[in-house]
């Protein structure tokens, strides 16, 4: 429960993090706006929101690195056995298929699909 919420929580921030890049001008903005681009006339001032939003957005990167450790440390360290792609246990992959599959003792030879060749004995 606490890995899907805080996957959400890093989902959010990553997308947060590209709207606050965005928004910010480039360097060769300030030169527009000496020739009356009104950046003067902001909320935050003629280099306010310069400095909010690359403070914003590096707090929202901080974050987003923190998040990618925690995660990438409890997807690592869960319980339980590994499985294939297929969703099969990889331990049931070998286990024989019918009524033999409960009998350990029970000797099942595999044979791979195609024509049988026949294999000379090793010289002893």
């Amino acid at each position: 429960m606490l890995t899907n919420i805080l996957l959400v929580a890093h989902l959010l921030v990553a997308v947060a993090i590209v709207i606050l890049v965005l928004l910010q001008r480039g360097k060769g903005a300030d030169m527009g706006a000496a020739f009356g681009g009104g950046s003067a006339e902001t909320l935050f001032g003629a280099r306010g929101s310069a400095n909010f939003l690359s403070r914003a957005t590096a707090g929202l990167v901080t974050v987003f690195f923190l998040s990618s450790l925690t995660l990438a440390y409890i997807y690592t360290h869960q319980g339980g056995d590994a499985a294939s792609v297929t969703g099969e246990s990889v331990t049931d992959l070998g286990a024989p298929a019918g009524d033999d599959a409960t009998d350990p003792a029970a000797d099942t030879v595999i044979e791979p699909a195609g024509e049988a060749t026949d294999i000379p004995a090793a010289p002893q």
